[in-house]
C-alpha cells in the first residue's frame, strides 16, 4: 500500500508545497488547515480544523486510521509567526503563538504516534526556525515557542525510539511566503547577513531535508535539528 503522510497547515506555503511533492511521489496525503483545502487530487484528503482543538485532532487521526490502517509520516508544519518587542507583546499574542506552534505539534505527535507504534515504524518531522539560534530581536516569543518544539523533538525521539519512530526537526531560514510579508526588508537582510549562505530559502531546500528525514535509510537518525543556510546553534 502507498505511504500515508499527514501534514498540518497545507492550504498554502511550505505545507502545500510538501503536499504536492508527496502526491507526485504517489503517497496518500492527508492535510489540514483552518480553511478549506486548496489541493485537488485523488490521493489527497483535507480536514478543516484548529490544530489546538484536541477533540478535532483525535477525531481526524481516528478517521485516518479507520480508512488507511496506518500513518507512515507526520509533518508538523503548521505555525504562525509574530514580530514584537517584548515590551509591546500582549498575553493574547503569546497564547496564540504557543498554542498554535507548540500545542498543535504536541497533539498531532501524541495522536499519530499511537497509530505508528502499532506498526512499529514512523517518521515525525517538526518545524523550528533560525530565529532561535540567532537570538533575533523582536522574535523572543516566536523563537521561544520553537525552542519548546526543539526540546520536545529531542525528548520525544527518546520516548518513541523503542517503537522505531524517529523524530527530527528542520529550521528554515525565511522564504518568500505570507509569513514574512509583514517583516520589514531591512530586518530580513539583517537575518540573511548572519547566514553563511546569504539568500532566502526555497521550497526545494526544505523538501530536500524533509525527504532525507523520511527516507527509509534514515532510520538511525533521530533527535536532530537541521538549520538551513549555514546557521549554527
Amino acid at each position: 500500500m502507498n505511504k500515508v503522510v499527514v501534514i498540518t497547515g497545507t492550504s498554502k506555503g511550505i505545507g502545500k508545497a510538501i503536499s504536492l511533492h508527496y502526491l507526485e511521489k504517489g503517497f496518500i496525503v492527508i492535510g489540514c488547515s483552518r480553511t478549506n483545502g486548496t489541493i485537488t487530487h485523488t490521493n489527497y484528503r483535507h480536514f478543516s480544523l484548529e490544530i489546538t482543538d484536541e477533540e478535532a485532532v483525535v477525531n481526524m487521526i481516528r478517521t485516518i486510521k479507520k480508512e488507511f490502517g496506518k500513518i507512515d509520516i507526520l509533518i508538523n508544519n503548521a505555525g504562525i509567526a509574530s514580530m514584537n518587542h517584548i515590551l509591546t507583546t500582549s498575553l493574547n499574542t503569546i497564547s496564540k503563538l504557543f498554542n498554535t506552534n507548540f500545542l498543535g505539534t504536541f497533539l498531532f505527535t501524541r495522536e499519530v504516534s499511537k497509530v505508528m507504534m502499532k506498526e512499529k515504524n514512523g517518521r515525525i518531522i517538526n518545524f523550528t526556525t533560525v530565529a532561535k539560534p540567532l537570538r533575533l530581536e523582536g522574535e523572543a516569543i516566536y523563537a521561544s515557542s520553537k525552542a519548546a518544539i526543539e526540546t520536545f523533538t529531542q525528548t520525544a525521539s527518546k520516548e518513541l525510539s523503542p517503537f522505531n519512530i524517529t523524530v527530527n526537526a528542520i529550521g528554515p531560514t525565511p522564504l518568500q511566503t505570507d509569513l514574512i510579508k509583514a517583516v520589514p526588508k531591512d530586518k530580513i537582510n539583517e537575518l540573511l547577513n548572519k547566514q553563511t549562505i546569504k539568500r532566502l530559502a526555497t521550497f526545494e531546500d526544505i523538501i530536500n531535508v524533509v525527504d532525507f528525514f523520511c527516507d527509509e535509510k534514515s532510520s538511525f537518525i533521530t533527535g536532530q535539528i537541521v538549520y538551513l543556510g549555514g546557521v549554527n546553534n
